[in-house]
């Protein structure tokens, strides 16, 4: 048996040493195209990771925008629903201001009337509200309702507004009500 087992190793080692002929390459040189192998693989691998972590860091700096985009559109328009049923409140308002100034009412009384009157305004203003400006400019439907169209003797009054029934507004730059307005035929 002995005998036999080392047969077998000399024919295994005569098997490697033919397959080492036959390709040209001793022990080393085996083991150096293996190793080069492996770090090939490796290398790939690794290009593999680097720009799978390249993809996620990219997403995830994508996503930290958006949510601080999406975070900020929440806070401007946190109040608007408040903002919305204060401008009925904010139309009043203008529409008492002419005649109440004009009226025989106690200088300081009408100071302070004033003064509370414009102190509402500033401080939707300061809330991001803005009141479209829309007299006697060109119509946009973009901003402007049409509620009815008049005669115009003047050519350039044609096509646009010629009287505002209400006032349209905008919350940070966001249509929140179209102005209902008079445009010249």
């Amino acid at each position: 048996m002995k005998h036999d087992k080392n047969k077998a190793g000399e024919r295994e080692e005569g098997a490697i040493e033919n397959a080492e002929m036959n390709t040209g390459m001793n022990g080393n040189e085996h083991a150096e195209s293996v190793q080069n192998e492996e770090v090939s693989a490796l290398q790939h691998e690794l290009e593999e990771q680097k720009n799978k972590y390249i993809r996620l860091f990219a997403e995830f700096d994508n996503f930290k925008r958006r949510t601080s985009r999406e975070n900020l559109e929440m806070r401007q328009m946190a109040g608007q629903e408040i903002i919305i049923s204060l401008l009925d409140v904010l139309d009043d308002i203008n529409r008492a201001e002419v005649p109440f100034q004009q009226s025989e009412i106690d200088k300081n009384t009408k100071e302070g009337i004033l003064l509370i009157f414009n102190k509402f305004k500033k401080t939707l203003e300061n809330k991001g509200l803005k009141a479209i400006e829309t007299l006697h400019s060109d119509f946009d439907v973009e901003k402007d309702e049409a509620i009815s169209e008049v005669p115009v003797e003047d050519e350039k009054m044609k096509g646009k507004v010629v009287a505002e029934v209400q006032k349209g507004y905008m919350l940070n730059d966001k249509l929140i009500r179209f102005a209902k307005v008079v445009v010249g035929k």
